[in-house]
């Protein structure tokens, strides 16, 4: 199981192929099922231009979506807590590193700096 960060995603849709491969390479050959959280629909679709809705809708619909709930809003706010000041997260980052960690699903992502709550194995 492997979560998607919005940095992915957004590469995928402006066309860089590496991203494409790799993703096309994690469900066909490695088999994974990856997924998002309602945090990431929201990030892309606030950059979305109205020409880019459709591709962008059939992408976010490829995606297994984790429901945020009680338990990982009380953990994200503890990530929070301890890490705003000192390394700048935001509370999209908290709750995406909570919704990975309580998920057990590796996260894949291009900010790394973004999840020090994170340990190096939780990456993908």
């Amino acid at each position: 199981m492997i979560m998607v960060d919005s940095d992915i995603i957004i590469w995928i849709l402006r066309g860089k192929n590496e991203f494409l491969d790799e993703l096309e390479n994690k469900i066909n050959e490695q088999n994974e099922s990856l997924f998002i959280t309602p945090i990431q629909i929201a990030e892309i679709l606030s950059g979305t231009r109205a020409s880019e809705m459709e591709d962008t809708d059939r992408m976010m619909k490829s995606f297994n979506i984790l429901d945020i709930n009680e338990n990982i809003g009380k953990i994200a706010g503890k990530y929070l807590k301890k890490y705003r000041k000192s390394h700048g997260i935001t509370l999209a980052d908290s709750l995406i590193a909570a919704s990975a960690i309580l998920n057990k699903t590796k996260l894949w992502t291009l900010n790394r700096k973004h999840y020090p709550m994170l340990s190096e194995e939780s990456f993908e």
